[in-house]
């Protein structure tokens, strides 16, 4: 959650108008200091109860919320350093670069880190003639920038209260996909690029959230066993017994004189043979169509069929 504020990213949103409208402030809070990430940390990795993530987690917001206002005081010096029409192109890039990263680790190998992207648009957006010290920053700016990092925060607490619910019933996966498309949409709008003033990225989280969320795929260990135990049991049933007619049949070879034991086991034989092959032969046609049936990953990263759900 603290990462924003160290690799450069919260100051450029705030340089780049980000944080002008309400929107902006829950985008900013729920996408850059929230999102999969503090979701995935805190149901797969978290440790403890629920009362000491949650005082964990506001020992972080403590330390959270002043660094973002004093980076928002800062930026307003930072400001009249730089040309903001170049500067602004460089904030939406940072924040496609971050979705990538999200969507895809492979991807996010071959693209540079958020800081050197910044960096970058520092040095072509610089421009020292306006340059002025800002001893009075704007308050408003100051309020928003907490409001921001406070609203990651409380996503942070919401997430580790409901964390006994959320643990094993939310796709984190498919909640990854989706934040990383918010942040696109997001990154769209900073770049003006969005031909609507609606809060898309808002939305698109929204959906990501709701479909991500399936309370019925944690799966009950003690009903797979006992389905295991069952269908063990049933084809244990099936198998042939002393009194079946599968015995009675050489039971009556051997009470007719014997002549014909070896007729009827043969007989046995063929026909056991005879379903064997037929069960080899329908595995055989069932594993071919899985593999003609496979998918394939949408996106085609390299790799990414190990570590990734196919759909990525």
């Amino acid at each position: 959650m603290a990462l924003p504020l160290v690799d450069g990213i919260f100051p450029a949103l705030i340089i780049a108008g980000a944080l002008n409208s309400v929107t902006g402030i829950l985008q900013t809070g729920l996408l850059i200091f929230g999102g999969s990430a503090t979701v995935a940390v805190i149901l797969a990795e978290m440790e403890g109860s629920r009362r000491e993530q949650l005082t964990s987690i506001l020992l972080l917001g403590a330390f959270l919320i002043p660094v973002a206002v004093t980076e928002a005081a800062i930026a307003e010096t930072i400001e009249t350093l730089l040309n903001f029409e170049v500067f602004h192109r460089f904030a939406g890039l940072v924040i496609l670069a971050v979705a990538a990263k999200t969507a895809s680790s492979k991807v996010g190998e071959y693209l540079p880190s958020p800081s050197v992207i910044i960096g970058l648009g520092l040095v072509a957006s610089f421009n020292p003639a306006g340059a002025e010290l800002v001893v009075s920053p704007d308050p408003s700016r100051l309020i928003n920038a907490g409001a921001a990092a406070g609203t990651g925060v409380g996503f942070a607490g919401a997430v580790a209260i409901f964390a006994p619910r959320l643990r094993g019933n939310v796709d984190i996966d498919l909640f990854r996909f989706g934040s990383s498309v918010a942040l696109g949409m997001l990154a769209l709008d900073v770049l003006g690029l969005m031909p609507t003033q609606a809060p898309v990225a808002l939305g698109v989280l929204g959906v990501t959230a709701l479909f991500a969320f399936d309370p019925g795929s944690a799966a009950d260990p003690e009903s797979d066993v006992a389905a295991d135990a069952s269908s063990a049991g049933a084809e244990f049933d099936d198998a042939p017994t002393v009194g079946s007619p599968s015995s009675r049949s050489v039971d009556d070879a051997v009470a007719d004189g014997g002549d014909d034991v070896s007729d009827a086991v043969a007989a046995e034989n063929g026909a056991g043979e005879a379903v064997v092959a037929d069960a080899d032969d329908a595995t055989d046609a069932a594993v071919e169509d899985t593999d003609d049936d496979s998918p394939e990953p949408g996106y085609g990263y390299p790799g990414e069929g190990e570590s990734r759900a196919p759909w990525l």
